[in-house]
């Protein structure tokens, strides 16, 4: 099969289409002729040597897949089975930028008649995050206010859609006014630019009280800040690490204002884990997106020999949502 593949960490120039071995399905896995997948800020850093796979899962890159069960087990029951021919889409651990992949069966979700492989593709990665971060781990209610961090991202913009299904108030920041507007078509309710003081506008949409929930994909960058954003009760998701990771935290704030702050990443979870998240997104995600009150929001769309270009326009931040490669 054909895949992406590096040889030594470096930029997008290290990326090449070779031919390597099909993947190897074990009992209870499904092979997947996969005709779309989707980037992901790890796959950027996995290329430049900073976030190896797994240990036991595939060193290609790439962690969402969409495409037709080329292999099943014969005697494989109840919901979650799948025959040859079926329309599957999800996240893997990697081996995402290949012509097939293997992944747990209970971990492939039916795609919906109203969604292209590509725009499947779009989902998992996005979709699986925003709605861990605002519901599992933030706790988001009807009528609460959510700060979600890089608003025009793929979670950003699955983020914006939940949040706002739910009936929150969503504020969001990015890095321009044409971001922005588009987070405003989503349904957010107020935009920060990158670099103005979000902490302000806050409390000032929230007269003074502070945000419930924040989505932060920046890290140690925004710690200060996203502190200071919080009302008492607030919680704080932190999904990535874009602006480092350590911080000088003051307790006593935490304390006295009873915060709480929570991390999460999915990569490397133990497979329980990843299938009670699949379980919470085919129940309360999925139907939604079949029936289009939920949209993955695509970039572009760039065919397997383009990936340098595709990641290219990612580390320059230029994407409005997923940037998708078509096998």
């Amino acid at each position: 099969m054909r895949a992406i593949v590096f040889d030594r960490p470096g930029g997008v120039e290290v990326l090449r289409v070779a031919e390597v071995a099909d993947p190897a399905r074990g009992a209870g896995e499904l092979l997947v002729r996969n005709f779309a997948t989707a980037l992901n800020r790890a796959d950027i850093l996995q290329r430049l040597g900073r976030y190896p796979p797994p240990p036991g899962e595939s060193e290609i890159l790439g962690l969402e897949f969409a495409g037709e069960v080329l292999e099943a087990d014969a005697d494989a029951g109840g919901s979650g089975a799948y025959s040859v021919g079926d329309r599957v889409f999800g996240l893997i651990a990697g081996g995402g930028y290949a012509e097939k992949v293997r992944v747990p069966t209970g971990l492939a979700l039916p795609i919906p008649d109203t969604l292209s492989f590509e725009a499947a593709a779009a989902v998992p990665e996005v979709f699986f995050t925003a709605n861990e971060a605002l519901f599992t781990h933030g706790g988001l209610r009807a009528g609460e206010t959510v700060l979600i961090h890089a608003g025009a991202s793929g979670v950003g913009t699955a983020a914006i859609q939940l949040a706002r299904r739910l009936g929150a108030t969503v504020i969001t920041t990015a890095g321009s006014q044409e971001k922005l507007e588009r987070c405003r078509e989503l349904g957010a309710d107020h935009g920060v630019l990158r670099g103005e003081d979000f902490a302000t506008r806050a409390r000032d949409v929230t007269g003074g009280r502070g945000v419930d929930v924040i989505v932060d994909c920046v890290g140690a960058a925004y710690w200060d800040a996203n502190v200071a954003a919080l009302a008492r009760d607030g919680r704080l998701v932190v999904i990535g690490l874009l602006g480092g990771a350590r911080v000088e935290a003051d307790l006593a704030t935490i304390v006295m204002r009873r915060l709480r702050v929570v991390g999460t990443a999915m990569r490397g979870l133990p497979l329980a884990d990843k299938l009670a998240i699949a379980e919470r997104f085919r129940r309360d995600v999925l139907p939604d997106l079949a029936a289009g009150r939920l949209k993955p929001v695509i970039d572009s769309v760039h065919m397997l020999e383009d990936v340098q270009a595709a990641h290219r326009r990612m580390e320059e931040n230029l994407n409005i949502g997923k940037i998708v490669l078509r096998m």
